[in-house]
């Protein structure tokens, strides 16, 4: 009897451990939320810290310099396509929202871009 409670105490320790190790890694890779995002939403997000993100006034800075790609970006399907420029969860801070409304947008809008920022500034990409 007392072996086999040593066991299982062993064993729930074990688990424990394990799931504390799957919230650390979790918390720093974020592998489960990307992978949600991009399989099941068909989205992408660059999971940033407010700290980490561009001014507002950076960003419509190089936006305005930018005008030509932001504009191929929305003529991709013109009402269904589109850029937006949030700092509503970062006050004094932006990133881009990018949305579509499929999967082919998706591809020919990261085509575009080519990759992890567009002209230096994080972006979002919202399947609607």
């Amino acid at each position: 009897m007392l072996k086999s409670r040593n066991i299982i105490t062993r064993i729930l320790l074990l688990m424990v451990v394990a799931c504390l190790v799957a919230i650390a890694i979790e918390s720093q890779t974020k592998l489960v939320r990307r992978t949600y995002d991009n399989f099941v939403m068909d989205n992408r997000n660059h999971y940033l810290p407010c700290e980490m993100l561009p001014t507002e006034d950076e960003v419509y800075a190089i936006i305005q310099q930018h005008q030509d790609v932001i504009h191929a970006i929305e003529q991709i399907k013109p009402g269904l396509v589109g850029v937006d420029i949030d700092s509503l969860p970062c006050p004094g801070k932006s990133d881009l929202v990018i949305w579509y409304v499929s999967h082919e947008d998706r591809v020919v809008i990261e085509a575009i871009i080519g990759g992890e920022t567009l002209f230096g500034i994080p972006y979002r990409l919202q399947n609607r």
